[in-house]
């Protein structure tokens, strides 16, 4: 695993379309801004992993694919969205 150190407003990049940046910190908490192309899924872990739950127990041939960044898979959905902090 590669670990780095940046602060907010630095950003990462991962190949040439993947752009991390560090949008706020505070205390323990990171709010991170990605850009990427909307042919690269991008969720937070939980979610990914109740993607893949959700994709293992589907029968053969009717596996979902995903490949947007809109988030309207159905395992996104069931999970409880974050209030706004204020």
């Amino acid at each position: 695993m590669l670990v780095l150190s940046r602060q907010k407003d630095e950003s990462i990049m991962i190949g040439d379309e993947v752009e991390i940046t560090i949008v706020d910190v505070r205390g323990d908490k990171v709010r991170l801004g990605i850009t990427a192309p909307k042919h690269i899924p991008v969720h937070r872990r939980e979610i990914y992993d109740a993607i893949q739950r959700e994709k293992s127990q589907k029968p053969d041939g009717e596996v979902q694919t995903g490949g947007n960044n809109e988030h309207h898979d159905s395992a996104e959905e069931s999970m409880h969205k974050k209030a706004p902090q204020k």
